[in-house]
């Protein structure tokens, strides 16, 4: 067993990739690399947000995943202005908390993406939430 373990992305399965990919592009303003029309990936320097098709899903057991049907996860985006962000995006993002301070001290800015996955787009506010992110 290896003891050395490495998150290597999170994967959204939906059913329009090239809609949800978009949305993720134009949040972050990160060109997507697109390997197949059935598969991209949003790479940011610290991590990979995968966004695949519908219809890989049988490569990893018929069922086993289905689009549009999150209500446990939360993407998360450390940005370097939310409410710069926040500014900049238009109507056709779903905003379920405009920016706010956190308890914890992070500032945070609230949307679901087309398929309703909540993203949260954060950050370090405070002195001690930028010390955790050093």
């Amino acid at each position: 067993m290896n003891d050395r373990t490495t998150l290597a992305s999170v994967r959204l399965i939906t059913d329009d990739v090239d809609r949800l990919t978009a949305f993720y592009e134009r949040l972050t303003g990160v060109t997507a690399d697109r390997p197949s029309p059935l598969f991209a990936e949003v790479r940011t320097e610290r991590g990979t947000l995968a966004i695949g098709s519908i219809r890989t899903v049988p490569l990893f057991g018929p069922g086993s995943a289905e689009p549009a049907h999150n209500r446990t996860a939360i993407v998360e985006f450390r940005v370097d202005d939310v409410d710069g962000l926040f500014a900049r995006l238009d109507d056709t993002v779903e905003v379920v908390t405009p920016p706010t301070t956190m308890p914890w001290g992070n500032r945070s800015l609230l949307v679901r993406d087309p398929d309703g996955t909540l993203v949260n787009c954060f950050s370090p506010g405070s002195p001690e939430a930028r010390a955790r992110f050093a």
